[in-house]
């Protein structure tokens, strides 16, 4: 069944997550536009609170009532194939949706190592929501003693780890590439503290060589008792464009020009993480989805108008990441996204953590009531102009 209707033009958004729902909404500036929103579940994920809801000291859904404008139209499918001859995008439903233009922001997910035995079986990714609720069954059933441990040093292994050693467990945290690899050498230290000071163990420069179900062997081939292991190392992105003949990079990502337009379709422009302008990506993360999103829609309305759209201009303001519920840290990072010698952090950085947290979702509302209203910071990539910053520390 294909869906028609000739006097507008049709948007189609591939995923719902923070870039998706900022294009759609952003998209409504045009009277003549008709938005669709495919999205495969009927509510929105909050992944910066994943690691909150497996520990159950948080909720990570929201509404989309409250986060679509009303000119979005919310279709609950999956998308299995863009049809760029037809102009199709096909549904695992068995539906169509005629576009004249798609936005692609399918977003990412987990990616468990095929080269370590047992890590499908029995580790617990936590990418997703249907991961997270799986984990956090698991994790509800454990004593509140339980040996857990965390592959994965990022962000979201940082996070998870202190999360659950605030419930009482007993957390290891493996860490192949350094702790907190994106932060500064102050701020690592800083991470590093907090984890002695509460009782997670830190494994530095370790590499797992196989997950069983009740422990880690290690690389060194000693061994980890472990009732649930967590696995945060790493990212993938759906395979959607290399299914619908579109050039990715390695990782799968939708290859783009700097307007966001795939190399392949002037009518395919992509956000978030699955996009991988001029091959060059930038970090996976919701700073970078909102502005992403927002541009992809501005690509596409300038298309409509028949004007040429604009190249890519974002900066990175930095990053940060929660200990448990009191504790955060705020690394500043230049423009380009490079660590800068300063941070904030102990208890300061918990409302700080929280505050930018719940900002992502007011920003969407924003742009639902006010589309074109939301802005981020310019003049990182493809600048050319030094940042100078003093260096800002708040200890804890």
């Amino acid at each position: 069944m294909n869906e028609h209707n000739s006097t507008c033009t049709k948007v189609v958004v591939i995923g719902g997550g923070y870039a998706g729902t900022v294009a759609a909404n952003r998209l409504q500036q045009r009277d003549d536009v008709e938005i669709t929103l495919v999205n495969s579940r009927p509510q929105f994920v909050q992944r910066l609170r994943l690691h909150q809801f497996v520990a159950d000291t948080g909720e990570a859904t929201a509404d989309y009532g409250e986060l679509l404008g009303d000119d979005v139209r919310l279709v609950v499918d999956d998308a299995v194939r863009i049809d760029i001859a037809a102009r199709t995008v096909e549904l695992a439903s068995g539906r169509a949706l005629d576009y004249d233009y798609v936005v692609y922001a399918v977003g990412s997910t987990a990616a468990i190592p095929v080269s370590v035995p047992g890590a499908a079986e029995f580790a617990y990714p936590i990418a997703e929501l249907e991961h997270a609720q799986r984990l956090r069954a698991v994790i509800g059933e454990l004593p509140s003693n339980a040996a857990v441990t965390v592959v994965g040093a990022g962000l979201t292994g940082i996070e998870t780890a202190a999360e659950l050693v605030e419930q009482g467990h007993a957390v290891t945290l493996v860490s192949g590439d350094g702790l907190a690899p994106t932060f500064s050498d102050r701020g690592r230290r800083l991470v590093a503290k907090w984890m002695v000071r509460n009782g997670v163990e830190v494994l530095d420069n370790m590499r797992v060589a196989e997950v069983r179900r009740d422990g880690v062997i290690l690389a060194d081939g000693s061994v980890v008792p472990s009732a649930v292991t967590v696995w945060t190392a790493g990212f993938g992105v759906p395979d959607l464009a290399a299914r619908s003949g579109l050039q990715t990079d390695a990782l799968g990502r939708l290859v783009t020009d700097e307007t966001l337009t795939s190399i392949d379709s002037d009518r395919i422009v992509a956000a978030g993480d699955a996009a991988a302008p001029s091959r060059r990506p930038l970090r996976m993360s919701c700073q970078a989805a909102g502005p992403l999103g927002a541009h992809a829609a501005d690509t596409v309305l300038a298309r409509i108008a028949g004007a040429e759209p604009a190249v890519l201009d974002m900066a990175f303001l930095g990053s940060n990441v929660s200990l448990g519920r009191r504790a955060g840290i705020v690394q500043l990072s230049h423009k380009d996204d490079t660590p800068m010698n300063a941070y904030i952090g102990g208890r300061i950085g918990a409302p700080i953590k929280e505050t930018a947290t719940k900002w992502t979702l007011w920003g969407i509302r924003w742009e639902a009531r006010k589309p074109g209203a939301l802005f981020w910071a310019k003049g990182g990539r493809g600048s050319e102009q030094p940042v100078v910053a003093a260096e800002m520390v708040a200890n804890p």
